[in-house]
C-alpha cells in the first residue's frame, strides 16, 4: 500500500520527514524497557519490606543499622544486581538470528513477551524465582537493546539518524527518571507492593512497544536483503510517504542493493567475515562495536545508576536524602540527552566522544580527590556538609557529560559502521559486549567498593574503596579518550551505504575532511557505477565520456 499511515503519498514534504521521524523514532522506547530495570532494582534492594523478604539478619549490629538488622550480603548484592546483565548478554547474541530470520520488527515484538515473563517471575517471594526472573527479562532487554538501534538506523533520514538513534538512549534515561518517581512514591509502604509496584510496571511499557512496533513497517534493508524487493518497496514508501513506485523509492532501493551486491561479492556475511580485514575492513568495524560498547561501560556511568542509593546511604549524606539524590541524578542524565541527542549531527559523533571522556575524567578525578580529602567523615562523626555538596554536584556534571556524548553516540555508531550483509551479527556481537562488562562491572563493584566485614556468617573480604573508587573510572575514561582519537571515524550526515565508502577510501583521522569530500560530489554506490560504465564505454574510442562527475576525492 502507497504512502504513510495516513495513505497519503505523493513526494516530498514536511509530513513525510515527520513520518519518518514518527516511525523509526517510536522504536526508541525499547530503551524505558532497560533504563527503568536498572533504576528500578537500585531502589528495590534498599526497601525495607524487599530485605526483610530477601535479605539477612545481622545479629551482631553491624549491618543492616538503618534496615532494622536486614541486609543484602556483599554476593548476593552482585549476583540480584548483574543477573540481569548476564541474560542481557544471551539476548544480544540471539539478536543476530532473530534479526536476520524473524526480521527486525518482529523481533522487536517477541523481546516484549521474553521480557514480559522475566518481570512476572520478578513478583514471587522465592530469591530462586526471582533471580530467574531477573534472567529472563535481561534476555527480553538484550534482544531490545541490539534490534532496537538495528531498525532505527536502517530506518531513519540519514541527517537526523543520530537525533533518532540517539532518542534510545533518551529512553533508557527516561526509563531510569521514571523508577525513581515510582520509587519514591512506594518506599515507605509496609507491605509487598512498596517493591512488586514499581516492578509490574514494567508490563505496560512492554506492552506499548510491543503493541506499537506492530503497527509499523518492517525494515527496508532487511526485506531487501531477503530478497523481497516489492514488500521493500513498499516499507519504503510508507516511512518517506512516497509510492512505492515512485523513482525516489527506486532510487533508495537501487542504492541499498548495489551495496549489499558488493558486500556479498567479497563475503558470505558469516561470523568469520566480521573479523576479516578485507577492502570493507570489517575487522576493524567489528572490533571498533566491541570496544566502543565496553568503554561506554567501563566510564563507570552504572555506577551511579545501580548502586547510587546505597552508595550515597554509605557515603553518610543524609541531607538530601539518598533517594532524592537519585532523582536529581536522573533528572540530569534526562534533561542532558535532550541536549545531547540534538548535537550529535551538528557536532558529530567522534567529537562529541572527545569531549564527553575529557570532561567525564576531570569530574571524576575532582570527585575521588575531594572524596578522600575533605569528604571523609571526622572521627567524632561529623562530615563537610561543603565536601558533601561538591560531591554532589561533580556526581551531576559527570553525569551531563556522559549523557550528551558517549550515553547516545555509542549506539549511534554502533548502529551504522557494520554494512548490511554482517549488520545483526556485528551488532550483536558489539552489544554482548556492552552486556558483559555491564555484568563484570555490576557484579564486581559491591567488592570493590564495600566496607569488608569479619566473623561468621557475615565475613566477606573486599577492597574497601568507597570514593576511591573513582580514581578508577576517571583513568578508564582517559582509556576512552584514546580509544576514539585512533578508532572512531566521522559519520555525521552519511547514509549507511556511504559509510561503507568511507571506510574503503578513508582511515580513521582523515574521515572528516574525505566526509566532507563526500557529501560535496554526492558519493554513492550508484555514483561509482555511473562512473565504471562511462570508463568501459570511453575505452572504445579512447575518448572519456561526457558529463560524469568526478569522484577523484
Amino acid at each position: 500500500m502507497a504512502g504513510g499511515p495516513s495513505g497519503n503519498g505523493g513526494g516530498i514534504s514536511t509530513a513525510s520527514t515527520a513520518w519518518a521521524i514518527v516511525m523509526s523514532a517510536f522504536a526508541a522506547f525499547g530503551g524505558i524497557l532497560f533504563g527503568y530495570d536498572t533504576g528500578t532494582i537500585g531502589g528495590v534492594i534498599a526497601m525495607q519490606d524487599w530485605l526483610d523478604v530477601f535479605g539477612t539478619f545481622d545479629s551482631t549490629g553491624q549491618l543492616g543499622q538503618s534496615t532494622k538488622g536486614m541486609y543484602l550480603p556483599t554476593k548476593d548484592k552482585s549476583l540480584v544486581v548483574s543477573i540481569l546483565s548476564a541474560g542481557t548478554f544471551f539476548g544480544a547474541l540471539l539478536a543476530n538470528p532473530m534479526a536476520d530470520y524473524v526480521g527486525r520488527k518482529r523481533g522487536i515484538v517477541a523481546s516484549c513477551v521474553v521480557f514480559s515473563l522475566g518481570v512476572g517471575l520478578q513478583l514471587d517471594t522465592q530469591w530462586a524465582t526471582f533471580v530467574v526472573g531477573r534472567v529472563i527479562a535481561g534476555l527480553g532487554v538484550g534482544l531490545v537493546s541490539c534490534l532496537v538501534p538495528m531498525y532505527q538506523s536502517e530506518c531513519a533520514p540519514k541527517n537526523i539518524r543520530g537525533l533518532i538513534v540517539g532518542l534510545y538512549q533518551l529512553a533508557i534515561t527516561i526509563g531510569a527518571l521514571l523508577a525513581a518517581v515510582v520509587l519514591n512514591a512506594t518506599k515507605a509502604e509496609q507491605s509487598h507492593s512498596a517493591w512488586r509496584t514499581p516492578i509490574a510496571v514494567q508490563f505496560a511499557w512492554a506492552f506499548i512497544l510491543g503493541g506499537g512496533m506492530l503497527l509499523l513497517p518492517e525494515s527496508p534493508r532487511y526485506l531487501l536483503h531477503k530478497g523481497h524487493v516489492d514488500r521493500a518497496r513498499r516499507a519504503m514508501g510508507r516511512l518517506t510517504s512516497r509510492p512505492a513506485d515512485s523513482v525516489e523509492v527506486e532510487a533508495e532501493c537501487t542504492e541499498i542493493t548495489l551495496a549489499l551486491e558488493d558486500e556479498k561479492a567479497h563475503g558470505s556475511g558469516s561470523y568469520a567475515d566480521c573479523f576479516k580485514n578485507n577492502r570493507s575492513k570489517n575487522g576493524l568495524r567489528t572490533w571498533t562495536g566491541i570496544a566502543l560498547q565496553a568503554w561506554q561501560q567501563l566510564t563507570g556511568i552504572n555506577f551511579i545508576f545501580y548502586f547510587g542509593t546505597s552508595f550515597f546511604q554509605q557515603a553518610g549524606i543524609t541531607s538530601p536524602s539518598p533517594f532524592i539524590i537519585t532523582i536529581i541524578a536522573d533528572v540530569v542524565n534526562t534533561a542532558m540527552t535532550i541536549i545531547g541527542v540534538n548535537l550529535i549531527d551538528k557536532v558529530g559523533r567522534r567529537r562529541l566522544l572527545l569531549i564527553g571522556a575529557t570532561g567525564m575524567m576531570v569530574c571524576e578525578y575532582i570527585i575521588a580527590i575531594v572524596g578522600v580529602t575533605a569528604g571523609q567523615t571526622a572521627s567524632d562523626g561529623s562530615v563537610n556538609l561543603t565536601a558533601q555538596r561538591v560531591l554532589i554536584a561533580f556526581v551531576c556534571v559527570y553525569i551531563a557529560f556522559f549523557a550528551t556524548s558517549w550515553g547516545p553516540v555509542a549506539w549511534v555508531i554502533t548502529g551504522e559502521i557494520f554494512p548490511l550483509n554482517i549488520r545483526a551479527k556485528g551488532m550483536s556481537l558489539s552489544v554482548a559486549s556492552n552486556w558483559l562488562w555491564n555484568f563484570a562491572i555490576g557484579y564486581a563493584t559491591p567488592y570493590l567498593v564495600d566496607s569488608s566485614t569479619k566473623g561468621e556468617p557475615n565475613g566477606v573480604a573486599t577492597a574497601n574503596l568507597h570514593v576511591k573508587v573513582f580514581f578508577i573510572w576517571g583513568s578508564t575514561c582517559l582509556g576512552c579518550l584514546v580509544f576514539t582519537y585512533f578508532f572512531i571515524p566521522e559519520t555525521k550526515g552519511l547514509s549507511l551505504e556511504q559509510i561503507d565508502l568511507l571506510y574503503k577510501e578513508s582511515s580513521i583521522r582523515n574521515s572528516e575532511k574525505h566526509r566532507r569530500q563526500m557529501i560535496a560530489a554526492n558519493e554513492t554506490y550508484a555514483h561509482h557505477e555511473k562512473v565504471t560504465a562511462s570508463h568501459d564505454e570511453s575505452s572504445d574510442d579512447g575518448k572519456p565520456a561526457d558529463n560524469v562527475p568526478n569522484t577523484n576525492v
